[in-house]
Order: structure tokens, then sequence, then C-alpha cells
């Protein structure tokens, strides 16, 4: 942890951090003494070097702060206060003596240019047995999961932990063994290596795109020290301790300490989209020291600095540490370390130290785990091949038992049957028990996994084919990142989004204001005539203007352009004076540099409507009044912050008169404005028109201060610049004093730009029951509008707020704690609903909230209670006891948050933590057992979307991190209604159609030679001929089936986009479940009954046309079979919804396929050739001649589909389903029907005004401004200095005249 103490010039001098000693936890040594001595002093100072807020027991949430930060323990947060020593020149000199001596909580040390160090024995770790890694990860990532030598095991492995495939090599082992092999061993190993050979080629293909993935992102280049010289090297050879140089537009390898760049004072502008989805770049400044000496390549060749700081953690937005150089010590933290993932943006050149590698950086620790994720038919399909298990167990044991007793009863006593073995009957019926396990083993067949991954392969390729998910101005398609969860997308209950990025464009526009009373910005002509149609406004009058601004109102131009109303011109020059946008000129163009995208939009707006922001130093600003350049003395500017929600400037005009100009949330702005505002009212009437339109706001005003009045402030304003304690506080209050008073000239709307089709595909997503939960970490106020925005919220919605539900979360625990007791257990469980039925809730809660009611927070305890150990076995247990019951009051309290959340429409979460994104999925998942999604589209999305049951990522500027965390990735939010309601549910139809449908046609199957049994001594012989065994599932049921499961649909796209209801069936498992599994069984042995019986009546005691009986064992095999596979294949086509002449073709080319192989099969050609397997030489053509077998086949098909025809028309007719409502009225539905917005019930005056106030969650560049940090001289470029060979050392003043040259 840092510590501050004052300079000689009155700046923070950094010091070397004080480490806890041992003393505190119980010992008397000086350490612990001097920690509690400085301790109380340091907390005095902890206001200016960290303003986030500590959960304390007695603290109420703050709901404008990010809360902690994600992996805090309970010891940093009591150690996150730093403490001052005064003796800074003894600590200076002392700090290397006492660096192994002092026990430190940072333990993570790096020495610069030195990779021989990070190679030292104590920083090494035993991996495996006495193989030692060191600590330090190098650069490489792996995302991979096999490598050349451990595919095939590792894959095998994988593979075989599904039991069904342990099942199947039992069986085959078994088919080996001679005296219990009913079916060649071939009729197992055949499909089983094609079951593991097409999973292991999918598992290979997709490991193979994450290692091309890894390899391009591991060679990427960049310049690193080596020899004392700068030199090309990859991303994957870079270590911790290796000063690096990256340029403009580069991406950060690794999370670097900056040390200096080509900007002034060695400010570094990044871009963190790939982080957390913003584009608006953040600045970071490295240390004065660093900056000063560290410029030139040799003397970052020789910089050897140490650091200290603390272990790799998933905190975005913190870093601790210190950096040890010159016999100093200087204080690190966040704003000084650029995180890998950032893009190096409007600087040249900058220098960094890598601090954290590889999986150790940020980026990669916010990751979280990758989870194994398997679909909910996938665990039910495990249940009913279990239930399978028992049936053929409980079969096979079952005719086991009846051969055992045949053989005592008939066997033995028939010589007939005398196979030269004397076993005894129960041995045989133990032999028959396995050989029953054989031959009924195709009740779960090991084809039902081929074809489901077959079936899955092809969703995902027609999701990566869809041209309708296709976003051809960034050309990127949607993509099934994974082939395993497609029917899960037809079964989601829960979203939860992210906003910037992913609801948003994070593209701010300036749409409408209202000045003096008057709303500008609708359409309208130069003669203030509104029109429907009308061309946008030429701004080409305007030399300034960007082109990019699209307004309609011709008659703001007119009424800026002719001056008769002074307040407009005013207006729009506190746009462009009010601010603290840094301005950057290249080519001839303007830039700005905007702290949030608000500001941004609004200095944007102001320089196209005449008013530009040319420039500024750290006292003055000049602007372009219309052509007419003026500067103005920059006296004071009053920073926005969090709690003031506003910011003010205070300006010297060119004829001497000082103004105060100020903009900022209504509800501050209006507070603060003189008694005497005739627009007042006109201008609130105005925010309530632009908040029903879900635009965001400012107010802005000015005020006429007097010389004096200004004179006497201003000497409190610097007393407070410099106070020692409380600073921020200080300068509050005294910006307080003079704004008040004000004027006010109007307000501005910004509108937040959704992408296209949210508001449409969140009111069509929850009309198919889909509850969408926001997770953001923006200001509560953004998260409500955008809220409004996508109809989530309306204005008949009633909002409740943490506070709120967390008396009502209070009172329920109260109300369980009162009804526990001795029989609380026996209780039934009462499920009382929170709110009354019928009303429209929605839940907004912060995440300081979200810690307090989930008792997540962090309090502080005393290290004297931490020093009491329990001490008999009566404590022992009284405090597991006592932990028990936080546990459960814990877990209860967080049940009864997610029933009360779950009664809301909507729930908003915003200022959370990415851990607390995960937690509330996590939640939602364990205590609602639900299919959630999430979505997002940056690196703070990342844990969130692993831990929900599907991972959505945008792809698109924001970076790739969410991407490749992702199961499915397309680029625009609106995208995500099609993949549900289409995709998601023809998916789950089609495979729960599937599963049915195999189910039946295997029990169908393999259930004839149960029944067969009983007539053959229980003696285990088939039914069919081995090939057909063989060759059914792969063959001659196969294709129909597959074709089903890969394009039949109940529906179109359209209509199935049309009525989200339709969706409705997969939330409720109404398509496969227990009872749909026990009715294709109770199906599967029906036919399997008439299939078997009606032929076997037909062969008892008949005689053929030519006076011989057909009723040997073949010619019934062939019927049996005949009957089978044409019922299974036109019972498919009962079950087909979507017609096409690939489905025909595959079911009557199945039939002929049988017919065409059977007849070869018993051929006596193949019989001369193989005559040990093909024994049915010419029964297909001696049975199949004769028209009493073909009548006995169509009366077999007839009784086993008529009854099922007539139950389905019945079901159709009297019980029909939404889908059979639709399917009878298609034709009528064919035209489209155009969403529209649900119109807003806007009422004039209504007193519930909504600030959404355009600004930064954080502090703008004002800091900068003022001290004038940012400002760039005229400096010679860096290039040119490090080639100067006689330029002097950094700091000296030959250096510094030839700098500034």
């Amino acid at each position: 942890m840092g510590t501050c103490g004052h300079s000689d010039s009155g700046g923070w001098q950094p010091q070397r951090p004080l480490q806890r000693d041992s003393a505190v936890e119980g010992s008397s040594g000086r350490g612990g003494l001097y920690w509690l001595v400085v301790v109380p002093f340091a907390s005095r100072m902890n206001t200016e070097r960290d303003s986030e807020t500590t959960f304390e027991e007695d603290s109420q949430p703050n709901d404008e702060v990010v809360p902690y930060s994600d992996d805090e323990t309970e010891d940093e947060l009591e150690d996150q206060e730093p403490a001052v020593e005064p003796e800074q020149n003894r600590v200076n000199r002392e700090v290397e003596e006492n660096r192994d001596t002092i026990k430190k909580d940072c333990t993570w040390h790096i020495k610069a240019n030195d990779r021989k160090f990070h190679e030292q024995s104590h920083f090494m770790n035993t991996k495996f047995f006495c193989i030692k890694k060191s600590k330090y990860a190098n650069n490489a990532i792996k995302t991979y999961k096999y490598n050349v030598f451990t595919f095939l095991p590792l894959n095998l492995f994988e593979q075989f932990k599904r039991a069904a495939n342990i099942y199947f090599v039992g069986l085959l082992i078994l088919q080996a063994i001679p005296q219990i092999s009913t079916l060649a061993w071939y009729t197992t190993l055949v499909p089983l290596l094609l079951v593991l050979g097409i999973t292991a080629i999918k598992d290979l293909v997709d490991d193979v795109a994450r290692h091309k993935m890894d390899k391009e992102v591991n060679n990427r280049t960049c310049e690193v020290i080596k020899n004392g010289r700068f030199k090309s090297t990859k991303w994957k050879n870079i270590q911790v301790g290796d000063v690096i140089r990256l340029k403009k537009n580069d991406f950060v390898p690794a999370d670097i300490l900056l040390l200096s760049s080509s900007e002034p004072n060695s400010l570094c502008y990044v871009e963190t989209a790939e982080l957390d989805g913003e584009t608006n770049l953040k600045f970071k400044m490295a240390l004065e020291i660093t900056d000063q000496y560290l410029q030139r390549e040799d003397t970052l060749a020789i910089f050897d600095g140490f650091i200290e700081c603390e272990e790799p953690n998933n905190r975005l937005d913190k870093f601790t540490g210190t950096l040890f150089w010159r016999k100093r010590s200087f204080p690190l933290d966040a704003d000084k370390i650029l995180l890998r993932g950032c893009v190096i943006r409007n600087t040249d050149i900058c220098h960094g130290l890598v601090i954290f590698a590889g999986a150790d950086t940020k980026i990669m620790k916010n990751s979280g785990k990758t989870r194994f994720k398997r679909t909910k038919i996938d665990y039910l399909m495990n249940y009913m091949v279990y239930t399978i298990f028992v049936v053929l167990i409980l079969l096979s044991a079952g005719l086991a038992i009846g051969h055992a007793y045949w053989e005592a009863q008939v066997g033995n006593y028939s010589w007939y049957l005398y196979d030269g073995e004397n076993a005894t009957p129960s041995y045989r019926g133990f032999l028959n028990f396995w050989g029953y396990i054989i031959i009924l083993n195709t009740m779960v067949p090991i084809s039902l996994y081929v074809s489901v991954e077959i079936i899955r392969l092809g969703q995902s390729h027609f999701i990566n084919w869809d041209l309708q998910m296709y976003y051809s101005e960034k050309d990127t398609p949607a993509k099934a990142r994974t082939t395993t969860l497609n029917e899960q997308l037809g079964q989601i209950h829960y979203i939860f989004s992210d906003k910037t990025g992913t609801l948003t464009q994070n593209i701010m526009t300036f749409k409408k204001c209202c000045i003096n009373g008057q709303i500008y910005g609708d359409h309208r002509d130069a003669s203030q005539h509104s029109h429907s149609k009308i061309e946008q406004v030429d701004f080409s009058w305007n030399t300034f203007a960007d082109g990019k601004l699209q307004f309609y109102d011709h008659y703001l131009i007119e009424q800026i352009l002719s001056g008769k109303e002074p307040e407009i011109r005013q207006f729009f020059f506190l746009l462009a004076v009010c601010h603290t946008v840094m301005v950057d000129r290249t080519d001839g163009q303007i830039n700005y540099q905007a702290a949030s995208p608000d500001e941004g939009a609004l200095v944007n707006a102001a320089r196209n409507f005449g008013f530009a922001f040319l420039a500024r130093t750290q006292n003055t600003i000049t602007i372009s009044e219309l052509g007419t350049e003026r500067t103005y003395d920059v006296l004071a500017i009053l920073d926005f912050n969090s709690d003031r929600k506003r910011m003010s400037i205070i300006v010297r005009t060119p004829e001497g008169n000082i103004r105060l100009y100020c903009k900022g949330a209504d509800t501050v702005i209006y507070e603060r404005l003189h008694q005497m505002n005739p627009i007042k009212q006109e201008t609130q009437d105005a925010l309530d028109i632009f908040a029903s339109e879900t635009l965001r706001t400012l107010c802005l005003c000015y005020k006429e201060i007097e010389e004096k009045e200004f004179a006497e402030w201003n000497k409190k304003f610097m007393a407070a610049s410099v106070a020692s304690t409380n600073r921020d506080e200080a300068l509050d209050k005294v910006y307080e004093e003079i704004e008040k008073d004000l004027i006010l000239l109007g307000a501005t709307a910004i509108e937040d730009k959704l992408q296209d089709g949210v508001p449409e595909t969140i009111s069509k997503l929850a009309k198919a029951d889909i509850k969408i939960w926001v997770l953001t970490g923006d200001k509560k106020e953004t998260a409500e509008n955008i809220g409004f925005a996508c109809e989530l919220l309306t204005e008949d919605t009633t909002i409740c707020y943490g506070e709120d539900i967390n008396s009502l979360l209070h009172t329920r625990m109260e109300n369980q704690r009162n009804r526990g007791g001795v029989y609380a257990k026996f209780a039934p469980v009462v499920h009382e609903p929170f709110f009354p039925p019928g009303e429209n809730r929605a839940l907004i809660i912060t995440g300081s909230w979200l810690n307090e009611i989930l008792l997540e927070k962090k309090a502080k305890k005393s290290n004297i209670l931490k020093l009491k150990f329990p001490r008999t076995e009566e404590e022992r247990r009284m405090r597991t006891q006592s932990k028990r019951r936080l546990e459960a009051k814990k877990e209860q309290q967080q049940k009864n948050f997610v029933d009360l959340a779950c009664e809301c429409s909507a729930v908003i979460c915003c200022r959370v933590t990415p851990k607390q994104k995960a937690m509330v999925v996590d939640l939602v998942k364990r205590y609602k057992k639900a299919i959630t999604l999430a979505i997002g589209d940056g690196a703070n999305d990342v844990n969130m979307i692993k831990t929900a049951h599907i991972g959505v990522g945008i792809s698109g500027q924001e970076g790739m991190q969410a991407v490749m965390s992702s199961d499915y990735s397309f680029a625009q939010f609106r995208y995500l209604q099609r993949l549900l309601l289409v995709h998601g549910r023809w998916s789950y139809i089609r495979m729960c159609k599937f599963l049915r449908y195999f189910f039946y046609k295997n029990f169908a199957f393999t259930l004839v030679h149960f029944w067969y049994s009983f007539f053959n001594g229980y003696s285990a012989q088939t039914a069919y001929e081995d090939w057909f065994i063989t060759l059914y599932n792969v063959v001659y049921s196969s294709l129909p089936v597959l074709l089903m499961g890969l394009l039949d649909q109940d529906v179109s796209d359209k209509l199935s986009l049309r009525f989200p209801r339709l969706y409705v069936v997969g939330q409720r498992d109404l398509l496969f479940n227990y009872k749909r599994f026990f009715v294709s069984l109770l199906h599967g042995i029906l036919t399997s009954m008439v299939l078997f019986f009606i032929p076997f009546g037909a062969y008892l005691q008949t005689v053929g046309q030519d006076g011989e009986a057909p009723s040997d064992y073949q010619s019934f095999a062939v019927t049996v079979a005949s009957a089978l596979v044409i019922t299974v294949n036109f019972q498919i086509g009962l079950d087909t919804s979507y017609w096409t002449f690939v489905n025909a073709f595959s079911i009557f080319g199945s039939i002929a396929l049988y017919f065409g192989i059977m007849f070869d099969f018993h051929s006596a050609g193949i019989h001369v050739l193989f005559p040990s397997a093909f024994q049915f030489t010419g029964t297909a053509s001696n049975a199949l001649r004769q028209p009493y077998i073909w009548l006995t086949i169509i009366l077999t098909v007839a009784v086993c589909l008529l009854p099922v025809v007539a139950i389905r028309f019945l079901s159709m007719t009297i019980w029909p389903s939404e889908s059979d409502k639709i399917q009878k009225q298609r034709k009528r539905l064919t035209a489209e029907q155009q969403w529209q917005r649900r119109p807003t019930a806007f009422r004039r005056g209504a007193s519930s005004r909504r600030s959404a106030y355009a600004f930064s969650h954080q502090r703008g560049y004002a800091d900068l401004i003022s001290s004038g940090r940012s400002i760039r001289r005229k400096r010679a470029p860096l290039d040119a200095i490090i080639a100067d060979e006689g330029i002097a050392t950094p700091g000296t003043a030959e250096y510094r005249r030839k700098a500034d040259s």
C-alpha cells in the first residue's frame, strides 16, 4: 500500500509503504506498535489517495460507487489506509536494508531489465513431483485443450466419462466370449469406432481453431529492450521485468507500468473497449521521476528499478505497489498501469515495464473458470438411459430365470436338444443372462449419440449460414462457437444483458435542446413550420463543422445566425467553454478527447452550431464564435463528481467581465437557481418531454460575478486547494458558495443510441415469457433511462429500489424466523408473494445495495477479535454452530431476494462488478433451476458469460474478449430474437422429436426378441438375421430421423417471430420429459407386440401356394424385419411437419435400400464367398414371392399405424396446440406484422422527472487542465531526441532546453 506525505513543493511526495508487522498479530515488537501509532493519521489522509467506499458494519450503501473489488479480503480492507512516516530521508536510506527483514503484504517482486532475478530458486513453485516452474507466468496465452501428445488419451478419457461408451465397451468384451456371445463382435465395434471417431474429429477441429487463435495473438510483435537496444519480439517471448516500447494504435501485450511517453508529463491515452466495452478514451500518467529520467533508449536500458506490488488478481480498477529506485520509493496505483487488452490512442510512443504477463494479467484473471456446459436434455437423456439400463437388466434377469426353469423342466429331458455339455440349468441361465444383455442392448443404441452429434453439428451450421443474422456493415456473420447447446436455446427463462455496447452503441448524439423556454430539434423549416419530411440542416456555412451531426430544425440555425435571441448564442457558447475536453489537431482537423461520450457529443454540437472549441492552455481557452476567435481567461474549473452531479467554469471575458457557466443534472441545478427565473416551468416541461423520449438531459445556467465577490471566493478556493486533509470536502463546500443564484438558459437532450431493433427484440422476448435483467457498471440514472428507452420500463411501471426491497426482505426474514422452531423443518413450505398480483413492477438495485442485501459486504473486524482462538471443545462447537447459522441466514436471504426479483417484470442491476454479475446469474440458476443466457461484449462480461447456461458475445468494435469466451456470437443484440425464437425453438422441437422417435423405433425393434423368447425356450435366440441387426440403426432407419432432426419445422421462421408464445413449450419441457419417454416406451412395446404376434399367428399352421408351409424361422425373420422397416419409416412420415423432397426420398429410399441389401445378402453368390457370415441363402426370394406374406406385412403395418393416425387426428381436432392452430391459418398469416413502439403516456406538468444526466462516471480532466500537465509544449519528436548522440542526461538544463526547442 502506498503512503503519502508532503514534499517541499506542497505536492504529495511518495514514500515506502509501511507493512503490518507480526506484532499486530500478538507480538509486542516495534513494527506492530508503530503501525498502531501511524494508522490514525493515515486514515485522515486516505481520502487523498482513495475515494472508494469501504463497507463497514454501520455504513450505508452508496448508489454512486462500484462496490469493493472482487478479490479483496478482510485484511486488505483493513490495510488499505496508507500510513505516513515523517522521516522520509531515513526511510529512503534504510529501504534496501529493511526490505528482507520487514514482513510485507506485497509479495510480487519485479526487477527491471533482469530476467535472471525472476528465475531464482525462491520464486520457483513445484508443479509435479520434482518439476519446478517459476511463479511468474510467461506471456503466451493458452486456450486450447490438447496438443499432439495429449489429444488421443485426453479425448478418449473425456469420451469415456459417458456411461454409454463404457457400457458399449463392456458389451464388446462380452461379445468376444464364445460361450455367451449371441451376436457378432462387429455389430458393436463398428458403431463404437464411428461414434468415438466422429466426436474426436469434431473436438479436434474445435481445438485446431483455438490453436490458430492463440498462435495469432502470441505471435504479435512489440519492441523489447535486449542487450541495450529495442528489438522486435513476439508477445509470447515477453517476460516480467522487460521494458517495452508501444506505438499509437498498438495493443498492450501485458499489464505494464507506464514509465514515460511522448506526451506532456508522460500522459498516455488508452481505449479500454476490450475490458469494459467503453470506447471513450481514458488517460494514464507516469510518475514524475520516470517521466524525467526515462525518455531515451540508453536510460531505459540501464533502468534497474525494483517493484513490490500485490499478487495477480482480477481487480481491473485497483493496483497497489511501490517502486524503489535511485534510493527513493514511489507509490504506484491503477492510474499508472496499462492493462493487457487496452489500445494506445493519440500517443505516439510510450514505454512500460511488464508487471504481470500471460495468465497473470487482469484481463485473463477476469475470464473466470471455463465450465463444461451440457444441456438440460443431455441430463434428462442420461437419466432415461439409466432407466433403460435398469429395464434391460430386469428383462435379462427374468428371461435368464425363465431359461433355467425351462432347462430344468424341458431341456434336460429332450434328447434332441443335447449339445454335448453337461451344464446345470442355473449355469445355463447365468450364461443366457449375458446373452440377453447383448441381444437387448439395442434399446440403447450407440448410434443415438452419433446421430445427436450430427444433428447438433448441422444446426450449428444453419446458425452460421443464416444471412438474416449477418451484419454487413462490419462483415460479421453469426457464429455458433459450440455444437453442444443448440436445443438449450429453445428453453431460456432469463436473459442477463450488459448495457454499454450490447443494448447501446455507446454513441451519443445531440438530438434536441430547450433554450429560453423554446424547444428546438423537431422537423421545422426556417419559418418555424413543421414538416414530416424535411432535409437535414446544411452546416456548410461553418468551416469547423464535422459534417456528422444530423439535425432537422432549420429554425434554430436561422435564430443563431440572426442573433435575435442572445440567449441562444449564450447557450452554445456555454457548451463550447464549460467542459474538460482536450483538443488535438491532426492534418488540420480538430479532434476532441473527452472523459465521456456525453461531453464529447455536447462540445461537437456546439462546434457544428458555430461555437468551436479550438485550444486551451493552463489558464486560457480559445473559442471560435461564428468565425471570430476569442480567448478567455480560465479563473477556475469546478469539476464534476458523482456527488455534485454538475461542473462549472469561471472565465474572464476579453471585456473584463467575470462569468460562471454551469451545467449539470436538473435535480441539482434547480436547487441552485435564482428565484426570478421566468423560464423555469417551461424548461421543466421540456425536461419531462425529453425524459418521455428517453433522452439524457443536462440543464445549463450562468451567473455574473462581481470582481470583489470573486476575489473573496478565490481566497477560500486557493486555501481549500492546498488543504492537507479532507481536500475534496473542503473544495465541494467552497464550490457551493459560488454556485448559487444561477440564471437558467435551457437544457440539452442527448440520445444514447440504442442498437437497431433493441426495443422490438425485448418486446418479443417478453411475449415469449423470457425475463430480461440488465447488469451494468453504469450509474443508476443512466441505467434507468436505458430501461425506458428499450421499453423494459414504462410509465406504468412501479420501480422499487434497493432501500425499498431491503425492508421487505428484512420483514420476510423476521417472519420466517418467527415461524421457525422445533417443527420448522416438518412444516410445509409457504410461498408468499412479496407484491400484490397484477401490478407491473421493476427492480433497480446498485452493486452496493446488492452486497448489503445478499450479506456479501466485507466487514472490518477488530484485530483483537482475531487473536481469540477457541480454547475448549465447547467454544469450538459454538463457533461452528454460529458459522452455520450465518451461512443458513445468508442462503435464506439470497433465496428471498431471488424470489422477490423474479416477481418483477424487469430487473436492472447497476454499478456492479464483473464478479457480482456472475453472482446474480448463479443465484438465479441455483434457486430457480431456470435456464439462463448471458450476453455481453467486454472482458467485464466474461465471468457472467461463462457462468450462464448459454453465453453470447457481441462481436464488433468493442473487442473480442467476450466473443472468445462465448458459446454463440453475432454483431447486434437484435439477432438474439432470431437465435432464440427461430433457431433455438426449431432445435428444441427437432431434438425432442428425434429422441422420442429414436427411443420408439428401438423399443419396437428390440422387444420383438423379448416376445420371441417365450417360444424358443428363453434361449437368447435372435428374431432377426445378424446383418439386419447390424444395419438397422446405421442404414435402414437412420437417414429419415436425421433429416427430421435437421430440417423439420412446425411453422416458418416468420411465424415463429410473429408468435413468440410458441416458444413457451421449450421453457416448460413439454415436448420431452419422463411422461413423453414412457409414452414412447409404451408405443414401442405395443408396436413390437403387433410386429411379432400378427406374423406369428399368420405363420401358425399355414400352407403356401406351392403346398409348402412358409413357417420356417428364416422366412419369419424376413417378414417381421420387412414389416418393422416399413412401419418405422412410415411412422416418421406421420411425425414430419415440414415435407421436402429430401424427406420423402429418405423415407422411401430407406425402404428400397432395405430390400436391395436384403436380396443381395440372401443371394447364393455372397454365400459362396462367405458361407459362415451369410446363412439366409434364398430366404428373401422364397418368402416374398408369396402374396400371403405380403398381406401379412401390410396387415401388420396397418395395425401399427392406423391407431396413431386416429389419435393424431382427434388430438389436433379436439385439443389443438398453439402451433396446430397457426398451421391451420398459416396462409392467412403470411403478412408479417410490423412492430410499433409502445405509446408514451406523457402528462404535462408531471413531477416525475427522470434525470439521466449526461456525465461520466468519474472525474473529468479538470485536474490535468488546471495543473497544466496536459498542455503540450513545443517539444522535439522523441525519435530526434534519441538520435541525437550529444544530448544531455534527462533532467539537466541542457536536456530541457533541447526538448523545448
